[in-house]
């Protein structure tokens, strides 16, 4: 699917959120990769298999501290 050279990693590797954008919408959050993947500004991820990757934005100190 993607046609950059060096071509952009798979929906299926690890750094599969490192491929370009080729659409997006911002004002609703998402976005779709030349790879096939939707990603959402929450940083959940949508393969093209239907798989679904819960966000795992990372807590901020504040965050963490709230939650004990």
């Amino acid at each position: 699917m993607c046609q950059h050279k060096p071509e952009c990693p798979g929906a299926d590797c690890p750094d599969r959120q490192a491929a370009q954008a080729v659409s997006g919408h911002p004002e609703r959050g998402w976005w779709l990769l030349c790879n096939g993947v939707l990603l959402f500004e929450d940083t959940g991820v949508l393969l093209p298999d239907g798989t679904i990757i819960a966000p795992h934005r990372p807590l901020t100190p504040e965050h963490a501290a709230s939650l004990t």
